[in-house]
């Protein structure tokens, strides 16, 4: 895998989101099993302290997957939607959580405009080719509320993207992924790597905190 610099027509960007999916369906029981007992409380404590104002409040959980996230959310009193591609998902997440869950593919998505005071996008922005992530981010931009808060966490890398199995991912440096998120109009609020306590070389997780401008 590259650096991508070549550009996917509207056909080739609907097979890459086919194919990601499939691999989620396909996967979903083994998945749920390897990721239910994740902790990601540090991730949750930082998107919900960059929210301002006083809870509840409405989260949208973007690559919701089995639920987990959705559920904890929801038993704080949160008003959170999760949304997924995969048929699997939803209606694990569905079940798991008792949310809604919209089934939405990341690069056709239709959400409502100034409703979330919060995106939780855990593990989940970098299956979105670059040549398409300042779009999907405006559209995220659009669905916050004013001074809504975009949490992100994705594997880091040197920039190279492509198919890595079964799945199409992105693996940003910081550089990157901030100028990405800055051209759509976020600045941000912290970052931080995971997992917490090992070092760098070995925290392959960069997780990063957005407002909205």
């Amino acid at each position: 895998m590259k650096g991508s610099t070549r550009w996917y027509d509207a056909e080739q960007l609907r097979r890459i989101s086919e194919v990601t999916i499939a691999h989620y369906d396909r996967l979903a029981k083994a998945y749920w099993d390897g990721t239910r007992d994740h902790d990601v409380t540090q991730n949750y404590a930082a998107l919900l302290d960059a929210i301002e104002g006083d809870p509840p409040y409405s989260i949208l959980d973007l690559g919701c997957g089995p639920g987990r996230d959705l559920r904890y959310f929801r038993s704080l009193g949160h008003d959170v939607v999760g949304l997924d591609g995969s048929t699997e998902f939803v209606a694990m997440a569905r079940s798991y959580s008792e949310c809604e869950v919209l089934q939405q593919d990341f690069l056709a998505m239709k959400l409502p405009e100034n409703r979330f005071d919060g995106i939780f996008a855990n593990a989940s922005l970098f299956h979105v080719p670059s040549q398409e992530l300042p779009r999907v981010l405006a559209e995220l931009s659009e669905t916050l509320r004013s001074r809504g808060v975009l949490f992100c966490s994705n594997p880091r890398g040197n920039n190279e993207e492509g198919l890595s199995g079964d799945r199409y991912s992105c693996f940003f440096d910081h550089d990157t992924w901030r100028d990405y998120v800055t051209a759509a109009g976020f600045f941000q609020v912290r970052r931080y790597y995971r997992p917490p306590g090992l070092p760098r070389h070995k925290q392959w997780w960069l997780s990063t905190v957005w407002r909205k401008g």
